[in-house]
């Protein structure tokens, strides 16, 4: 799109056009015209963003489970895991949760190449 004072012209050969406009002192103005490459908002790129999203979401939630299966105390309170389960909770979360926080680091990092 090129813009003047007095009329407006677009067209589409140059899609990624942008125009700035800026006033003299004396009241004149000035136009100036930069190319940029378009933006990629195709289906592809938002499915890429979203599963790298989600991808990362479950890896948190499995590391959150460990740490509130093992020190929460919840769980062998209602029955669900025995104590002595919930002790080797507590030293698998030692293991678990830096290994998900690296799976996280390492999914963010592969998406953005």
């Amino acid at each position: 799109m090129l813009s003047t004072q007095k009329y407006v012209i677009s067209t589409n050969l140059l899609s990624c056009t942008c125009v700035k406009v800026k006033k003299n002192i004396n009241g004149g103005t000035r136009s100036i015209v930069s190319l940029s490459k378009k933006d990629d908002f195709s289906p592809k790129s938002t499915t890429k963003t979203s599963l790298k999203f989600v991808s990362q979401a479950v890896v948190a939630v499995l590391a959150l489970g460990f740490i509130d299966a093992g020190y929460s105390g919840d769980w062998s309170r209602i029955g669900v895991i025995s104590t002595e389960n919930e002790d080797y909770l507590k030293i698998a979360a030692f293991v678990v949760v830096p290994l998900c926080s690296y799976i996280i680091l390492y999914i963010s990092k592969v998406a953005d190449n």
